[in-house]
Order: C-alpha cells, then structure tokens, then sequence
C-alpha cells in the first residue's frame, strides 16, 4: 500500500524496491563508523601540523546531501553528521562500476556509509576519496529545502526533527542547553551535592503553589499528581541525613500556554543542610556566572538587543523596595485587602475576588515590578501568605525569608530558608486548605505523610529552584520558552493526530 500520492515518494519507493533487486538492503541492521566527522577533520588538521602525510583509510557515516556531479563518472556530495559536515569524492574508477551505480538510487536525505582517506581539493576543502559505499536508509520523503531550511514556526515545533535537520542555529541551540545542564551539574556536584530521584507520580501534588495534572493509577485503584515540584520528597531526604542533594527532573503544572510557560517543565531543585536563603543566593550567583562562562566563554550575555551582566555580586533589594520604587505602592500601608483591591482597581489592574491579600501583591509585583528587572537581581523578603514553605524573619513574623532571582524580567530562581518547624508548617498548609476551599485551584493542601517526617527533625536549610528553560531562554538570548524545549506542549488538531503551534495566552 502506497505511503503517500506523492510522486517524490513514490520515485524514492521505486529506488528502494530496485536496490533490493539489486540484492541491496535499503535498511541493514547495522553500520560500521571509526570516526565522527569532526573528529575526522581534527584527525587530519593534526597529522597536517606534524607534517605527516594522510594514508589511514577511516570510515564515516551521515546523511546525504544533494550530489554535485562532476562529468558522468565522479561527483561530490555532503555527510551530515551529529558533529558536522564532511565532504566525499566519489569515482567511478575508485569506488568501481557497481558501486558507483548505487549513487543513481540515492538521494538527498539518504545515509550512506563512506570509506577511504582524506585529502585536500584544489579549493583546500578537506574531503573523503570514498573507496567503498554503503547505503544505510533510504529515506521515503526528502528533507526541507536546502538553502532556506524551515522558517514556519508551526512546522518547526511540531516537527522538530525538521527544524533539526534544516537548520544548524537549532542544533547549535539545543547543543548548548545540553551543555548548560551538564554544567549544571558539574558545579552542584563540585560543591558536594548527590543527585537523587523522587517520585514523578504522588499522592498529594505539594511544593508549589500549582494546579496539578491528574491521573489515575490502576494498579492502586487510586488518584495520582503528576508532581508541580521536587520539594517535598527532597525534604524527606534531609530528614533522613543527607546534607546536601539535588534533583533535575520534570514538573508539570495545569496552567495555560504563553512564551514563558510550558506546562511541562525542567526544573533544578537543591537543598542544603545548615545553610540560609543568602547562602544559596551566593551559590546561585555563582553558579550561573560558572556555567555561562564554561558554555559560552562570556558573563556578557546579549539578551533582546541589550547585554545582561552575570558578574557578582549581583544587585538585592527587597519585595517592600521594589513594590515602592516601580510601583509606588507600600505594602505595609495596604494590609487590608479591600483598600489593596481599591488601589489596584484604580490603576486598571485585574483583582479576581478568589485571590487573597498575598496573591494581590504577587499579581501587583508581576504587572509593576517584574518587567524592570532586566540585570540579574535578587528580590528578597516575601509576605508570608505567598511562601508557605519559607521560614519567617525573626524579625518581622509577616515576612519569609525568601528571595527570588530575576534576568532579563523572567523569574529564573526561587529559594528560601526552609520551614523546619512542624507546627508553623502544619498551621500554614491548613490555611491554605482553606484558600482552596475558597476557590484558589493554586493552594496546596495539607501533606500529613510530609509532616509526619517533619515531626522526626529536619536540619535547618536552605532550598533552592532553578527553571532550567527559562535560564537558557535567557543564556541563548531566546524570546519564546518553545524555542528552548526540544518537543514544547501544542494544541492538537482534530482530525490529524499531530499537534498544532498555535498559543494560547494565560
């Protein structure tokens, strides 16, 4: 049965059926490659250096592209590999008749097998003298097209492999953000942090102030929570005498689409025993100026046209000086949570009646403050209402001690001193309980099986968040979070089976 009416995927079928005439497998089970291509042009650049003259014969393997033929008996093509590009020279009167032939049943997207030694063209390119070609897949429909490769943004999220393929910026990118995450966890486990994994599925989706996924667990006959963080479980961790762990996983939180928010997300989360909310802000202003300089060799990070400077220390003022300076509004003088909703009304800003007086803030902070806060800042001192895992100031009860770190107006990073009081804990997530009663889908409920390990003793510490994406969104100078996540979550169309790019706004 046909594929497809498209001729070109009939004409590429046709090609396939006559190699296996030809007693050609279009598909072997297996390749044999000695050397990537980049680390074949490094080969070569080196025995260059030492004057050595290239005899090996080396074996690469990639995906075609489209042959350029010189007269009827050579032609030279393109190897695409995951590290780069090397060119082959392909003659008749080397590769032999047969062998030659097989270039007539392929085409560009196709990947072969190629071996031989290196050489240098007329025009100084460093090239494979193929002396023996394998095919390795016929692909039934060619790739995008060559020059221009993918500009519609629909084709690029939903087919990402395509964007891969076309575009080297897209490749590079996601190069990078693996590296970011490696260097991530070369710094964390430099300062003596295990890696540890805890349960995607849970009981209670806690640690966050989220709507969760839901699901059910058959085997249980239970209802399960897709996790909205890694707080909790690593908590239990602390208890159990672990001193300092850390976790990169997924979350995922029920809420809607926008270029900042994908409902599936990768987050960093660390806890440290016997350290304070300013010990982790020193450790995340250095962590991120590590990591950018170990990925791109700078702390000057072009960011929409401006230059955000990673280097230490960074700027700290807190949430009360920040709402004043950008907002003009003193918190303290608008406890009471209808004369905040007054002022708020009287500035056009949206108050849903099932938010209390914290969330309020939260909404005036995001409107008002947040967008000003382009170099790397850490806002310090949030109202309690908002941090039910925080642990108070002793100085002022009505306050966290919390910080949260901004780049380029996003929130990368979020960390406090860790409530390790049980009753204050226990107090806190009853209030909330309450909230959701209310209607705040958001508020967590209570974790008894948490609090029972809170009960055993957690040392103090201080915890840390980290959105993995929204930090390379601004390391890679990216505006849209689906530009750094490889499958980013889309709107499926009915009728197709695939997913459409189109966003929905909060």
């Amino acid at each position: 049965m046909p594929l497809s009416d498209d001729p070109l995927i009939h004409q590429r079928l046709d090609e396939a059926n006559r190699l296996r005439s030809l007693g050609i497998d279009p598909y072997p089970p297996r390749a044999s490659r000695t050397h990537a291509n980049a680390a074949a042009i490094a080969a070569f650049l080196d025995a260059e250096a030492r004057g050595l003259e290239w005899t090996e014969t080396i074996t690469i393997c990639g995906r075609m592209r489209p042959p350029r033929r010189m007269g009827r008996k050579a032609l030279f093509v393109d190897v695409i590999d995951g590290t780069g590009k090397l060119q082959v020279y392909c003659r008749e009167d080397t590769l032999g008749a047969d062998q030659f032939a097989l270039l007539d049943y392929l085409d560009y997207g196709d990947f072969i097998q190629a071996s031989g030694p290196l050489f240098r063209t007329r025009t100084g390119e460093i090239t494979l003298r193929a002396t023996a070609l394998t095919v390795l897949c016929k692909a039934l429909r060619p790739p995008p097209e060559k020059w221009h490769g993918i500009t519609d943004q629909e084709t690029r999220y939903r087919q990402r492999y395509l964007d891969l393929m076309a575009n080297e910026e897209t490749r590079q990118r996601f190069m990078r953000r693996s590296q970011i995450i490696a260097a991530i966890r070369r710094f964390m486990d430099a300062r003596g942090f295990i890696e540890v994994e805890t349960p995607v599925l849970q009981n209670l989706a806690g640690g966050a102030a989220a709507r969760p996924f839901q699901t059910y667990y058959n085997a249980l006959g239970e209802e399960r929570y897709l996790r909205i963080s890694l707080e909790l479980y690593l908590k239990r961790l602390l208890v159990g005498g672990y001193d300092r762990v850390y976790e990169i996983g997924r979350v995922f939180r029920n809420e809607g689409l926008s270029t900042t928010r994908n409902p599936e997300f990768t987050m960093l989360e660390s806890y440290q025993a016997y350290a304070d909310y300013h010990d982790v802000a020193e450790m995340v202003e250095q962590l991120i100026p590590t990591v950018a300089a170990e990925v791109l060799g700078t702390l000057d990070i072009p960011h929409r046209g401006t230059t955000i400077d990673l280097r230490p220390p960074w700027r700290r003022l807190t949430m009360r000086q920040a709402l004043l300076e950008y907002a003009g509004l003193d918190m303290e003088a608008y406890r009471d949570e209808a004369a905040l909703r007054a002022w708020m009304a009287a500035r056009g800003l949206e108050a849903p009646p099932e938010l209390g007086w914290g969330k309020l803030i939260d909404e005036v902070f995001s409107e008002l403050v947040q967008p000003h806060l382009q170099q790397p800042t850490f806002l310090l001192d949030y109202p309690v209402e908002l941090s039910p895992l925080a642990k108070r100031k002793p100085d002022d009860p009505t306050l966290v001690e919390r910080f949260e770190a901004f780049i380029a107006g996003f929130e990368i990073a979020n960390a406090y001193t860790e409530l390790n009081d049980p009753v204050d804990q226990r107090e806190r997530f009853e209030r909330q309980a309450a909230a959701k009663a209310r209607g705040d889908q958001e508020a967590e409920l209570v974790d008894e099986d948490f609090l029972v390990a809170l009960e055993h003793g957690m040392p103090p510490a201080g915890g840390l968040g980290i959105g993995i994406d929204r930090l390379c969104m601004v390391l890679l100078d990216q505006t849209t979070i689906r530009e750094v996540i490889l499958f980013p979550q889309l709107r499926t169309i009915h009728g197709r089976g695939d997913e459409a790019g189109e966003e929905t706004k909060q």
